[in-house]
């Protein structure tokens, strides 16, 4: 009995672990319109990137690039989730938030030895509250996109009323840091300390653009590169940017309103089957001892298990439509 408990919480928790993760260090594919705005401003980096593959044959590879490889794949996913705490506003670094799950990866594993509960449940309780950090870093920052998606049109507008009245660029930038409230504020203002500080106007700009994963930021950053290659009224382009992220926010939010009800029917039909269990488990554990001793109650715990799991991926695949 205990084997089959740990076996199986073993698997829910391996598997929440990896769609976890999967989420975390996911790797973000530009849309089709992303793709042509990076041509048109990056055009250089592939041949770049094309010459330093040339560069390293196998005769001029050292001979602990595999190592190296190993190592820069480490810090690439420390430097994802560095993006990641960053975009969520959380003021901690990569290395300090591991050591917080970690530490409460101790504290899941001794919940059951001290409230009590079957010690299969360890791994169970050790996933969940090591994943609890990452759950709130992606809740925030999914808050903070969506606030700053609101306030870019009244941004675009200012910046373009800025122009018109004779200031520069920058100048406008500043006025949206001094007169618009966090998240937008924040980061407008730091691209104008950083053009301060002597870096390119247009690098401060596209790495606002990378840190902020907006369709319509990228359409600004991608308008003020041209402006100042080719020249042409820039503020006629906020405009006309800014009427855009207003009428697609309308039909996000009409999309949002029809697909509420199938959302609040997946949270009820995913959150039911495991209150029930806890609750039952509670009440009168010995009812769902058959599950854990007859073969066809093991058989029909772990498909349940997994039925579970690709039922929240239909739902969520059905009700997240894209705009």
């Amino acid at each position: 009995m205990t084997t089959v408990i740990v076996t199986i919480a073993v698997f829910v928790g391996v598997a929440t672990l990896f769609v976890s993760l999967a989420v975390m260090f996911r790797v973000d594919h530009d849309t089709t319109v992303e793709d042509r705005l990076d041509l048109l401003t990056q055009s250089n980096r592939s041949a770049r990137k094309e010459d330093g593959k040339k560069e390293a044959t196998l005769l001029a590879r050292p001979l602990d690039s595999e190592a190296k490889t190993f190592l820069e794949k480490v810090f690439t996913r420390f430097d994802k989730l560095q993006l990641l705490l960053d975009q969520a506003a959380v003021n901690i670094s990569a290395y300090e938030f591991m050591l917080i799950t970690l530490g409460l990866m101790s504290v899941g594993i001794a919940i059951p030895l001290t409230t009590g509960l079957h010690t299969g449940f360890s791994p169970v309780t050790a996933i969940l509250v090591a994943l609890l950090p990452l759950f709130v870093c992606l809740f925030k920052k999914r808050r903070r996109l969506a606030a700053f998606q609101k306030q870019l049109p009244d941004a675009l507008e200012l910046i373009s009323r800025a122009l018109r009245a004779g200031h520069s660029l920058a100048a406008g930038f500043k006025l949206v840091s001094d007169e618009l409230s966090n998240p937008i504020g924040l980061e407008f203002g730091r691209v104008y300390e950083e053009q301060n500080l002597g870096i390119p106007f247009e690098k401060a700009l596209d790495d606002l653009a990378n840190r902020i994963p907006n369709v319509e930021l990228r359409f600004f950053a991608t308008a003020v590169a041209l402006q100042h290659q080719t020249g042409g009224d820039l503020a006629e382009i906020l405009d006309k940017i800014g009427h855009l992220v207003r009428e697609r926010f309308k039909i996000w939010g009409a999309v949002q309103a029809l697909t509420g009800e199938g959302r609040l029917s997946g949270i009820v039909l995913l959150a039911l089957p495991p209150v029930l269990f806890g609750t039952i488990y509670r009440i009168n554990s010995p009812y769902l001892e058959v599950l854990f001793t007859d073969e066809l109650g093991k058989q029909l715990l772990i498909f349940a298990v997994v039925m579970q799991f690709i039922g929240a991926l239909v739902i969520r695949k059905i009700v997240n439509i894209k705009v």
